[in-house]
């Protein structure tokens, strides 16, 4: 049970693994994930370790394993993937050569069809940009033409055939097929270039074609440009070579065209259909090597963290032993030692390795252990700092005042059973939902509190249970303790009508559970419960906050600094309870004293003094005059009591401040020298009374006392303001659910109650519309938004108000290596 409340304690190990072990014991290390290695080079250059070929060799692997993965995605083509338990081992030496060969014959032989299939594609597509060329063109070679005129300055209209002009040597034409975007610049330079002698003909393709490399829509044009001369021929076709446009022949015949159309259409038949094979061999090739990929993908990615661990390591001074060194929790030593065997036993090396425990200064890795349900609160507690080594872990207190608080703010049955019920949709679903890895962040940070949502739900419910508050609304399960003994004429008429408690409005036995219904018609609603819940967060807050003064005490004890509990815990509880927790028994007293059914008249409620004002006297030493016939305190010495209280408290704060400074000082001068620990002892695995011993985390052995009287008089100060902002910080408490009731009171009388009143029929389909707003509202404001700002004032609470009080957490965290973790994190970036 230990273990649940602070981190794990942890060794340094030094391992000693033959190299041709090597390989396996890192292997199965990474399978059981309880290793955290040091880099023993890092005054080497990572080009100049001893296993960076073998990365490279991994890295090729991996850009062969991105083509063929991208090639086979291309061909919306699945990959079927499996479950962490049926993944892959790392493959032994011998294999991964063989995974190299298969890749490389996998690439080369998708490579050559990819090949074949743009050249056939190319083909496909210059018949078919011919076919258009021939079609389109047979009505431009029957038209009137603009012919040059001799003196080149403009054109004249002539009634000539361009195919008899052409005959006579006087007209020749261009076809071919340009991109429809570079159609305009095209014509604007064939009419610079002959300026204005070209006769330009063009028409639009209306289906597009496909690009032969990128499989892309494209969409083209097929042009006819005539003109005269040689030279000016020479031109356009200097310009059609700038503009990428395909030139076809054309045949000035309108009966060779014809002919060699039927010739292009009998040519596109034939290559379709050696097209569609060679997909169809493309598709098998790609859903046989698909089946493969996830595996390979996982081998491939365990071979590399193998190779970056292995580069880790420090070679022996005669070449034939790797030494490592790495942190593991003691616990997992056993598991360690035999994953090292299991290592060498594999590649039947007779000579085993060994792992031994050094003897460290040296801070440790802070490692808590979490499962699927703890995790999440763990990580509220890992983002404002990673736990100092061995210190007390908050997470295990936050599972139940984390929801806790979080529902006194969101108190509401309705709302609270929206939010439990997503919550218990994500946690019953998780291994469907989680094998979607979504790339959605938003979505992964719900999923990834799902047990946190679902608390929240099942608190907010019990609160407004409590609240007696369902939509705003309230029930009357067990019978209102009030009774009205008017008539109806007189409820109705008299706005000033009251319920007396103290007469026979008011039963003996009270409500059993929560607030009476009653007070959800009453006037003064809002009234009794800004004190209620005023008087709860107070009494709450004050409650959480001498639990975290407690923990500190669990600290001190574990990390041998028992002195700082009589130096540092015990002022500050004693300041802390005298004043308010001696507050919150005043208002406990103050509901059990004043009564509305006692005949002492200065024990009635309009006798009853005012905590806060009480509390403010005590502070300042001054008294206020009580009303007629009542009494200014709740108990005789009351006065006495509260200036003694004061006076005490008054003294914790020098004994806060120059208590641990000056036992410091005294124990510097009377301290005999120590000797210099040994840092090179080495232990056998297994050894736990060599593990890293608990260092304190806030040590002042090298510090001077300057510095020592500075840290803790800013210590000083701090606590003692804080206790007074952090107690007025629980408010926030009361304020967010006061403004949630409220809130969800006006949605519910200005929304759902326009259609709840209408009495005809046309309500009915009002109510309809009127319903899907007030639950959309509710849903996006009261539920989402509301939710959220009463999440981040619960995580604030915990990380400031009551964290603080004991919680260091500086720190490192735990980074096994394992292979999960790393191909999880490299999904994740993908």
């Amino acid at each position: 049970m230990a273990m649940m409340f602070r981190s794990e304690e942890m060794a340094l190990c030094q391992m000693f693994i033959q190299p041709e072990a090597a390989y396996t014991s890192v292997s199965e290390l990474g399978e059981t994930g309880a290793v955290q290695f040091r880099d023993l080079n890092a005054d080497v250059n990572a080009f100049q370790r001893k296993f960076v070929s073998e990365v490279r060799r991994c890295d090729e692997m991996e850009r062969k394993l991105r083509y063929v993965e991208g090639e086979v995605k291309k061909d919306s083509v699945q990959i079927p993937e499996c479950s962490v338990d049926d993944w892959p081992r790392a493959p032994n030496p011998r294999e991964i050569i063989d995974l190299e060969a298969r890749l490389e014959k996998t690439e080369n032989e998708i490579l050559e069809l990819s090949q074949n299939a743009v050249n056939l594609k190319s083909n496909y597509l210059e018949l078919t940009e011919l076919k258009h060329v021939l079609e389109r063109t047979q009505s431009f070679f029957f038209e009137q033409e603009v012919i040059v005129s001799t003196d080149g300055a403009k054109s004249n209209l002539i009634a000539e055939d361009p195919t008899a002009a052409q005959s006579r040597g006087r007209l020749g034409f261009v076809a071919g097929v340009i991109q429809r975007e570079k159609m305009p610049g095209f014509e604007r330079m064939l009419w610079r270039i002959s300026r204005g002698n070209i006769f330009l003909r063009q028409v639009e393709l209306e289906d597009p074609l496909e690009d032969p490399a990128t499989g892309n829509e494209i969409f083209k044009t097929v042009f006819v440009a005539f003109f005269q001369g040689e030279q000016l021929k020479a031109r356009i076709k200097k310009v059609c070579t700038g503009y990428h446009v395909s030139l076809y022949p054309c045949p000035s015949s309108g009966s060779e065209r014809t002919e060699m159309v039927k010739g292009v259409c009998t040519r596109l038949e034939d290559l379709k259909m050696v097209l569609n094979q060679t997909q169809d061999h493309r598709s098998i090739v790609l859903a046989t090597v698909a089946k493969e990929l996830f595996n390979w993908r996982i081998m491939v990615k365990k071979m590399k963290a193998i190779y970056h661990t292995l580069n880790l390591f420090n070679m022996d001074v005669t070449k034939k032993c790797l030494i490592g060194e790495c942190w593991v929790p003691v616990p997992d030593l056993p598991k360690v030692q035999k994953a090292l065997s299991d290592g060498s036993a594999a590649v039947g090396s007779t000579i085993p390795s060994f792992l031994n425990v050094i003897d460290t200064n040296e801070a440790p890795p802070t490692y808590n252990r979490t499962n699927k349900f703890t995790r999440g609160f763990q990580n509220l507690i890992d983002a404002y700092g990673i736990a100092s080594y061995r210190e007390a872990n908050p997470a295990l207190y936050t599972i139940i005042t984390f929801p806790f608080l979080f529902g006194i703010m969101f108190g509401d049955l309705g709302h609270g059973m929206i939010m439990a019920l997503f919550g218990l949709w994500m946690v019953t679903g998780e291994k469907k939902l989680g094998a979607r890895k979504s790339t959605n962040e938003i979505w992964n940070i719900f999923f990834g509190g799902r047990y946190i949502i679902l608390l929240m739900g099942l608190f907010s419910m019990y609160t407004g249970f409590v609240y007696n508050d369902i939509f705003s609304k309230s029930m009357n399960i067990f019978g209102s303790a009030w009774s009205i003994n008017y008539n109806t004429s007189t409820v109705m008429s008299n706005k000033d009508l009251t319920l007396n408690p103290g007469s026979i409005d008011y039963h003996t036995d009270i409500y059993p559970v929560g607030l009476d219904p009653v007070w959800q018609l009453a006037t003064n609603k809002i009234i009794f419960l800004n004190s209620y819940k005023m008087k709860l967060s107070i009494i709450f807050g004050v409650v959480h906050m001498i639990f975290g003064v407690c923990m500190s005490v669990v600290n001190h004890n574990f990390f041998r600094k028992r002195v700082s509990i009589v130096l540092e815990f015990l002022p500050q509880i004693i300041f802390l309870v005298l004043l308010f927790a001696y507050m919150v028994f005043m208002m406990f007293m103050k509901w059990v004293a004043y009564t509305a059914k006692t005949d002492y008249q200065p024990r009635t409620p309009g006798c009853a003094p005012s905590v806060l004002i009480m509390f403010i006297n005590m502070m300042l030493f001054k008294n206020t005059e009580p009303f007629h016939g009542c009494d200014e305190f709740m108990f005789s010495g009351q006065n006495e009591v509260q200036r003694t209280f004061v006076f005490i408290s008054l003294l914790c704060i020098p004994w806060m401040l120059l208590g641990k400074p000056f036992y410091l000082m005294f124990k510097r001068k009377h301290a005999s020298p120590t000797p210099i620990p040994n840092n090179g002892d080495v232990h056998q695995a297994g050894d736990s009374n060599h593990a890293a011993s608990p260092k304190p985390h806030d040590s002042h052995d090298d510090e001077p006392m300057a510095e020592i009287f500075i840290h803790q008089a800013i210590h000083t100060i701090e606590y003692v303001l804080s206790t007074v902002s952090h107690t007025a910080s629980y408010l926030r408490l009361w304020a967010l659910s006061l403004a949630h009731a409220q809130l969800s009171e006006v949605l519910w009388n200005m929304v759902l109650s326009m259609g709840l009143k209408q009495t005809s029929y046309k309500g009915a389909i009002m109510l309809y519309f009127v319903f899907g707003a007030w639950s959309l509202f509710t849903l996006a404001i009261l539920v989402m938004m509301e939710g959220l700002s009463a999440f981040l004032h619960t995580l604030r609470l915990h990380w400031v108000e009551f964290m603080s009080k004991f919680y260091e957490g500086l720190g490192y965290g735990f980074q096994p290596f394992s292979f999960k973790l790393i191909i999880d994190s490299d999904e994740d970036l993908e």
